[in-house]
């Protein structure tokens, strides 16, 4: 899997993969950790097109808690050690259905804000139902190759096919 993330500090570039990204999250969450990666790329290209942001002026709010996305979000951005990071349950968008309703994302960068919704066919009713439930072991292998399936299928499309996204100036 190809493609980084770019931020700034103290005007330096510095690059982050998906493979860095599961690094530093671990083997966890997989399918968290592609979805992060795949929302910075989509809303950095929208909130500044001539190049990378600060990394420590970008916010993050969603109503998606997973530890593999956090922790994505984390690494590129340092929003959650720098209290930029909100997990926000308002944002949940429940008429989007079961699988589809926290995967909201409000990424803020200086004035300017965007909003990115995940897409069908990303995401099982399966997995949510999986994730959401106290599990035995056959159902935990269930969810690990399920959580495989889904990095492999959001790191396989471009961003803008994964997410939609407005932007609020």
């Amino acid at each position: 899997m190809s493609g980084v993330v770019e931020v700034l500090e103290k005007g330096r570039t510095l690059s982050f993969s998906f493979e860095d990204l599961m690094r530093y999250h671990g083997p966890g969450s997989p399918g968290g950790v592609a979805h992060a990666f795949k929302i910075m790329e989509r809303a950095f290209a929208l909130l500044e097109a001539d190049g990378p942001l600060e990394r420590r002026e970008i916010t993050v709010r969603t109503a998606f808690g997973g530890p593999g996305a956090r922790d994505g979000f984390e690494l590129v951005t340092r929003a959650v050690t720098g209290d930029r990071y909100l997990l926000d349950p308002e944002l949940e968008r429940p008429e989007r259905g079961t699988a589809l309703e926290r995967f909201v994302f409000r990424i803020g960068y200086r004035e300017r804000c965007a909003t990115l919704a995940l897409r069908e066919g990303f995401v099982s009713d399966e997995f949510i139902a999986l994730a959401r439930k106290e599990r035995d072991a056959e159902q935990e292998a269930r969810l690990d190759l399920l959580k495989q399936e889904m990095a492999e299928r959001v790191m396989a499309s471009p961003a803008a096919d994964v997410y939609d996204a407005t932007l609020d100036d």
